[in-house]
């Protein structure tokens, strides 16, 4: 989530990773594409995974030199599956003026071939070396996502927009959507609304909200799990403050529209828009389906700024959303960061957010 009210760390002011000695840039592009099983836990090739975490890192390199071994420890406790990364803040290879590809981090000065050196001696090492990543990156430090999926399992296809062709990426690298056997993962970065009227806000909200909904009915073919920092709270018990949040402004303007006012994200036309998509689109709402309650201490994926006006509010905007197909298959669906300290966060805004599906019955009707 943009967060408007806190000064953006400098990527560049952070202390030095604490990793080990790891194989070279080279060597680990060659395991990620010839590398089809972990040797080291001798697992047997999986269909479809059944693991699934999501997390905003509020930029990947940050997270890397600061908080690694601790989220390292955590991702090898609840060993997932897949790891989808949003807010990867890491520019898309290419040199000034040239073309980018968004499919590769930038390497063509001296700070960003280090920056990369940093990223992919993290991903070589245990837990993340057991993983084959795709990146889909901006051209400059913003937004950009990373899917993470262990090498046993190999999806069908990997394309990076919401029109579904592999070559085409969506502005800011927002998407990547993954195909399995019998459904269809989809991790987005969902722009922020913003305050205003004017392009860069509102307007592309919509469109974006517009496109994601003939995604959803376009691609019902296959059952869907739709991840990742999705910048709405649907419902008033998805935030600890509704009046603070409803009453939000910037520099005292209110939009026209009324039902534009308030915080980004929680504005009554996000929330309607949102929930259309999940009506017409036959899906659920993984974590309120198994939690109906409000829960103030860890009911949260998204907190603010622990000192000023946001200490202690917060709000639930990364989700796992899943086919109504799916739904009797959640086993359990979990926010992993807790109070207004950050406890689980790992140096983000944002905390990751688990999902756990039973095995498919041999017998089922999902596609």
């Amino acid at each position: 989530m943009k967060r408007f009210f806190k000064p953006v760390e400098k990527d560049g002011s952070s202390k030095k990773p604490t990793i080990s000695a790891a194989s070279s840039v080279k060597e680990i592009e060659i395991a990620k594409e010839t590398a089809a099983v972990d040797e080291d836990k001798n697992e047997i090739t999986k269909k479809d995974p059944l693991k699934y975490l999501t997390w905003n890192a509020n930029s990947f390199l940050l997270r890397v030199k600061n908080d690694w071994p601790e989220f390292s420890k955590f991702i090898e406790n609840y060993d997932p599956d897949v790891i989808a990364i949003q807010e990867v803040r890491m520019p898309a290879a290419g040199s000034k003026g040239a073309p980018k590809n968004p499919r590769e981090l930038k390497d063509d000065t001296k700070p960003s071939r280090e920056e990369k050196q940093v990223i992919m001696r993290a991903l070589s090492i245990p837990p993340f070396k057991n993983f084959n990543v795709w990146w889909s990156l901006s051209d400059s430090k913003y937004a950009g996502t990373a899917l993470l999926i262990k090498k046993c399992i190999q999806p069908r296809m990997v394309s990076f927009s919401l029109d579904g062709t592999g070559s085409k990426h969506e502005p800011d690298g927002r998407v990547i959507l993954a195909e399995f056997e019998s459904f269809r993962l989809l991790n987005t970065y969902v722009p922020n609304n913003g305050w205003k009227e004017e392009e860069s806000s509102f307007p592309r909200r919509r469109k974006w909200d517009k496109r994601m909904l003939e995604f959803v009915l376009r691609t019902s073919d296959k059952p869907l799990i739709w991840c990742g920092d999705l910048n709405v709270s649907h419902q008033d018990i998805d935030v600890s403050h509704p009046e603070f949040f409803s009453a939000a402004k910037l520099n005292g303007y209110v939009p026209p529209n009324k039902e534009d006012c308030g915080q980004p994200g929680f504005t009554l036309s996000e929330r309607k828009r949102f929930g259309t998509i999940l009506k017409e689109g036959k899906l659920v709402d993984a974590y309120r389906y198994l939690h109906k309650d409000k829960d103030m201490q860890c009911g949260f994926s998204w907190s603010g700024n622990p000192i000023g006006k946001y200490r202690g509010k917060r709000m639930r905007i990364d989700y796992f959303i899943v086919s109504e197909k799916l739904k009797d298959r959640i086993v359990a669906c979990e926010i992993r960061g807790q109070g207004i300290e950050l406890e689980g966060f790992y140096g983000s805004d944002h905390c990751p957010v688990t999902l756990e599906l039973s095995g498919a019955s041999p017998n089922s009707n999902e596609n």
